[in-house]
C-alpha cells in the first residue's frame, strides 16, 4: 500500500473515472469471509463499462400482474417489498449500476438500477453483527485500491455507523464483486466513539487537491471532518456548526459536495445536514450551507444566523447524493426519505412502510433578491415514464371553468404555467374525491406557495398530520411555473425552476383521483398545462392502453344493516379503458346489487349473512370483489 498512498491517481484510473467506469452495488453480507479470501476475489477482472453502455440484459418486470398494487403503493418511487425503509444509504454508481442502500430496521436494504427508475431488489447488504446494528452511512469506489482490499483493482467500500448499547462508532466493509457480497473490516471500528452521545452517519468523498479521503460525520449539533489516505486510519481535521444555521435539534446524515454556479465559471461547496424532529420546525427537516472547503476546513459564506431550508414540505429527510457518478454525466443527484420522524412508520401502508423521493438533480443558482441557492430538478430519466400528454392552454380561470377537465389519476406528472395578476390567489386540487382533496395554492401578494393536506385522506395515525406547509416563491415577470409529481401516496411540488420544493405524503381513497384548478381572488390565466400519466416501473403496463387491466373499488369490505343500503363506486384502469361495468351478487337474499350508472352500484341489505359483490367488465375478463357483511341492528 505504501506505493499507492501519497501519489497522484494513475492516468488509467483517472481516465476511467472521467469516462464512466462506475461503481455500484452492495448486497448480501458474506458471513465468515476473511480479508484474505475477499482479496483473492479482488483478482477477478473488473470490466470497464461506460454509463451509456447497453444493458447486458433487459429489465425484467415482475410477472405477477398484482405485484406492487396495494393501496397507497407508489408506482415510480422506490419502496421495499416488505418492512421499513428510512434513510437512504451508501448511494454509489459502479460499472453501470446505481446502488441504493437504505435503512431497514438497523441493517442496509439494497436495490440496484441502471436508469434510476427500474429497480431490482437484492438481499440485505449489511446485517447486524457483534459490534451492533448497521446505521446510516455511505459508499465509495476505491479506484486506486488505497485500502489494499482489492489487489490493485477498483472495489467498493461502505462506511457506516455501528450502534450498540447506546454507543455509536464508524466502521467499514468492502466488496470486490460489484457489491453482491461484503466483508466487514476486521479492524472495526475505524473511528471509535470520542465520548459523544450522537456520533453517526458518515459520508465519505475523495478530495483530489489534497489527495485524501474526507469523512463528514454528525457530532450532536455539529459536523466533524476527518481525513484518511487509506479509508482505515482517520484523523480529526476540523469541526463546523457552532453558531451556524438552525440548531433546533440534532444534526444528522451530512453530505458534502462541490457544484458549479449556473452561468459562471465559479464553483462552491455545499454542506447539507438533516435536523431531527422538534417542535420548532414541526418535525424533522433539513438545511444546507454554501461556502468553501480546502480539504480540512469548511467555511460558510452566508451570515451564520441565516438558515437555508432544503425542502419546505414535511416529508423529505436524510437526503444524500450518489458517489462516483462520472464527470461526463455532469450531475449531482440525490434522493431523500419521504417521511418524518414525527410519524416515521405510522402510515397506514402494508406490508411496507416508507419510500424514497424521486431522484433530483442539484444545481447552484443566483436567485434575485435572495442570493446563491440550491435548486432541485427532477432527473430527466423520469421523462421515459410519461404516457401520452393531455394538453390545455390559454384559459382564464374563473367559477364554472374547468380547463383541466379530463385529467385525472393517482400516478402522474403535471406541468403548468400561469400568468398571475397582483393580489391573485389560486391553485390546484389534486387527488380530489367526494370529501377529499389536497390543495396546492399560490398567494401572489405574499409570494407564498402552500400545500394543504388537511383533507387529503387518512390522517388519524398522527395528531398533526392534517396540516399546511408553505414555501416562499416569487413570480418571474408575472408568471408562475409548477411541476407536480403525484404517485399514489406521494406529492412532490417543484415551484418556479426548482427554487422552491414541497414534498408530502398523503393517504387518499383509491378513487380520489380528480384534478381541478380554482381561483379565489384576482385574475389568473392558464398559459399551458401538460398532464402525463406515468408508467409503473414494477409491471409491464401501458398507461395509454384502452384495454381494461384491473378494477379499483371504493371499499374492500362493507358492513351493511339488514334493510339498509349503501353505494359502491369503481374505476377501471388504465384511465383510458371503457368505464363500464356489470355487477353480480353471490347471494341476493343477503345483499342485492343494482347498477346505478356505468361504474356505480346500489346495495340493499337482506337477511343477516355474508355475500360477495363482484364488479365485472362487459367481456368478463376483469373483475374485482367486495365482501359485504349484513347484520341485524339491535333495537
Amino acid at each position: 500500500m505504501g506505493n499507492v498512498l501519497g501519489k497522484k491517481r494513475p492516468a488509467g484510473i483517472a481516465s476511467r473515472l472521467l469516462t464512466g467506469i462506475l461503481a455500484a452495488s452492495c448486497l448480501g453480507l458474506t458471513a465468515g469471509c476473511t480479508d484474505e479470501e475477499l482479496g483473492r476475489g479482488g483478482e477477478r477482472e473488473v470490466k470497464e463499462q461506460k454509463q451509456d453502455a447497453p444493458q447486458s440484459a433487459a429489465y425484467r418486470y415482475h410477472p405477477d400482474p398484482d405485484y406492487y398494487t396495494e393501496l397507497y403503493r407508489p408506482q415510480y418511487h422506490l419502496s421495499p417489498p416488505t418492512g421499513n425503509l428510512s434513510d437512504p444509504n451508501g448511494m454509489v454508481y459502479f460499472e453501470g449500476e446505481y446502488h441504493q442502500f437504505y435503512q431497514n430496521s438497523g441493517q442496509w436494504g439494497h436495490a440496484v438500477s441502471r436508469d434510476l427508475l427500474h429497480w431490482e431488489h437484492l438481499p440485505v447488504a449489511l446485517a447486524r453483527d457483534p459490534l451492533g446494528e448497521i446505521w446510516s452511512g455511505s459508499a465509495v469506489v476505491d479506484w486506486e485500491d488505497t485500502s489494499g482490499f482489492f489487489g490493485g483493482k477498483p472495489g467498493l467500500v461502505a462506511v457506516f455507523t455501528h450502534f450498540k448499547g447506546g454507543t455509536q462508532s464508524q466502521s467499514i466493509a468492502y466488496s470486490a464483486d460489484r457489491g453482491r457480497t461484503w466483508t466487514k473490516y476486521k479492524g472495526n471500528p475505524v473511528i471509535p466513539n470520542p465520548g459523544l452521545k450522537d456520533f453517526r452517519d458518515p459520508k465519505v468523498i475523495w478530495h483530489e487537491p489534497s489527495n485524501s479521503w474526507v469523512m463528514v460525520v454528525s457530532a450532536d449539533q455539529k459536523i466533524q471532518f476527518y481525513t484518511s489516505k487509506n479509508l482505515k486510519e482517520w484523523k480529526l481535521a476540523s469541526e463546523f456548526g457552532t453558531g451556524q444555521g438552525s440548531h433546533a435539534a440534532v444534526w444528522e446524515c451530512p453530505d458534502l459536495f462541490e457544484l458549479p454556479v449556473e452561468g459562471t465559471g465559479e464553483k462552491k461547496w455545499v454542506l447539507h445536514v438533516s435536523i431531527g424532529s422538534n417542535a420548532a420546525t414541526k418535525g424533522s427537516t433539513a438545511q444546507y450551507f454554501i461556502g468553501s472547503f480546502d480539504g480540512t476546513l469548511f467555511r460558510n459564506e452566508n451570515p451564520p444566523q441565516q438558515v437555508l431550508w432544503t425542502d419546505y414540505g414535511r416529508d423529505f429527510y436524510a437526503a444524500v447524493s450518489y458517489s462516483d457518478i462520472p464527470a461526463e454525466n455532469g450531475r449531482r443527484i440525490w434522493t431523500g426519505w419521504m417521511s418524518n420522524w414525527r410519524y416515521p412508520f405510522g402510515m397506514p401502508t402494508a406490508p411496507w412502510k416508507g419510500n424514497l423521493s424521486i431522484p433530483r438533480e442539484l444545481r447552484l443558482r443566483e436567485i434575485p433578491g435572495s442570493g446563491l441557492r440550491l435548486v432541485q430538478l427532477p432527473v430527466k430519466e423520469l421523462e421515459q415514464l410519461r404516457g401520452k400528454p393531455v394538453h390545455a392552454a390559454g384559459r382564464e380561470l374563473g367559477p364554472g371553468l374547468h380547463p383541466l377537465e379530463g385529467m385525472k389519476g393517482s400516478s402522474y406528472e403535471l406541468q403548468a404555467e400561469f400568468t398571475v395578476s397582483a393580489g391573485a390567489r389560486f391553485g390546484l386540487k389534486v387527488r380530489k374525491g367526494i370529501s377529499q382533496e389536497t390543495l396546492i395554492s399560490y398567494d401572489a401578494d405574499a409570494g407564498k406557495l402552500t400545500v394543504d393536506r388537511a383533507r387529503s385522506g387518512v390522517s388519524a395515525f398522527e395528531a398533526d398530520f392534517a396540516e399546511t406547509m408553505e414555501a416562499p416563491l416569487t413570480l418571474k415577470d408575472g408568471k408562475l411555473k409548477l411541476r407536480l409529481f403525484v404517485d399514489e401516496s406521494t406529492l412532490e411540488v417543484f415551484g418556479g425552476d426548482g427554487e422552491a420544493v414541497v414534498s408530502a405524503i398523503l393517504f387518499p381513497d383509491a378513487l380520489s383521483s380528480g384534478l381541478e384548478l380554482f381561483v379565489s381572488q384576482g385574475h389568473v390565466t392558464l398559459e399551458e398545462a401538460r398532464f402525463y400519466p406515468m408508467r409503473t416501473v414494477w409491471r409491464d403496463e401501458d398507461p395509454d392502453s384502452r384495454v381494461p387491466r384491473r378494477i379499483v373499488l371504493s371499499s374492500g369490505s362493507l358492513d351493511l344493516p339488514a334493510r339498509g343500503s349503501a353505494r359502491l363506486r369503481a374505476e377501471v384502469t388504465p384511465a383510458g379503458a371503457p368505464q363500464k361495468l356489470r355487477w353480480e351478487s353471490s347471494d341476493s337474499s343477503v345483499a342485492a346489487v343494482q347498477a346505478d350508472g356505468e361504474t356505480e352500484a346500489l346495495l340493499s341489505g337482506g337477511k343477516p349473512g355474508e355475500a360477495e359483490i363482484k364488479a365485472v367488465t362487459p367481456d368478463g375478463r376483469v373483475s374485482a370483489t367486495v365482501s359485504v357483511f349484513v347484520y341485524e341492528e339491535k333495537k
